[in-house]
């Protein structure tokens, strides 16, 4: 049995890879950085495959998928993504354009070919990683949010069909809090609350995907806040969260 890890060179995705190989699944694992791939190669005593691709590129996912549709996957991981903070008018469009490529168009295309896979072996699980900002509109990191929104989302319309059609195949979307990667760096801000460890983080989506739960949230705190908001007005929530974001501009320091 293989998994299929996107993201891989860093943070969770990285972090699931090692776990996984733990418990004794092969590794397809999937980044730019091939270098960061091979270490964990070395590291680790299952099979691995590298794959150096750029998920921005569409052709590229696609070729993914054809290169690989042939292998015993059992578990694909979406997990390739970032943000970028800043104010709507301010933030580059471009830049944004190519995170809605990455954070959706490849999980979409993804989940979308290996679904139609594993539901014709009826076995196989799919983890999205998401967010918890995929339940909350997020101003200062805006198109983020909006990204995690539609995949979260997407994530829970595919299970509820799958379970009226009997599937044994699983969908679960990770929907962590702040947790301790490259995020920060390559969004070009700071948080100012406690992160999660990410090792932490990568093995409770791994033991609760493996349990078929729906939507994974680690870390009591941010359970308590997710479910707090369901009783919050909207501009309540958007003033709180604006707030929250507590991120620094590089100018302004």
């Amino acid at each position: 049995m293989k998994a299929l890890i996107t993201g891989a060179s860093s943070g969770i995705g990285r972090d699931m890879a090692y776990y996984l190989a733990s418990l004794g699944y092969d590794l397809i694992l999937v980044a730019r950085r091939k270098e960061r791939l091979e270490e964990i190669k070395k590291n680790v005593r299952v099979q691995v495959q590298i794959i150096e691709l750029d998920l921005l590129i569409e052709k590229h996912v696609f070729q993914l998928y054809e290169q690989v549709k042939k292998e015993p996957i059992a578990i694909l991981i979406n997990n390739a993504g970032f943000g970028l903070f800043g104010d709507f008018v301010k933030t580059d469009l471009h830049r944004e354009l190519e995170m809605i490529d990455l954070n959706i168009k490849a999980y979409h295309i993804l989940t979308k070919l290996f679904l139609a896979t594993f539901v014709e072996k009826d076995y196989g699980f799919i983890l999205n990683v998401c967010s918890s900002a995929g339940f909350l509109a997020g101003p200062r990191l805006n198109t983020y949010y909006a990204t995690k929104n539609y995949v979260t989302k997407l994530t829970m319309a595919i299970y509820e069909e799958l379970r009226h059609q009997g599937s044994h195949v699983s969908i679960s979307a990770l929907c962590p809090g702040p947790v301790s990667t490259e995020f920060n760096s390559v969004a070009h801000g700071t948080f100012k609350i406690k992160e999660m460890d990410s090792k932490k983080v990568a093995q409770i989506g791994i033991d609760k995907m493996f349990q078929r739960k729906l939507i994974i949230v680690p870390g009591w705190s941010v359970k308590f806040g997710l479910f707090l908001n369901r009783f919050v007005p909207w501009k309540w929530s958007l003033q709180l969260t604006y707030k929250i974001q507590k991120r620094k501009y590089p100018e302004e320091n």
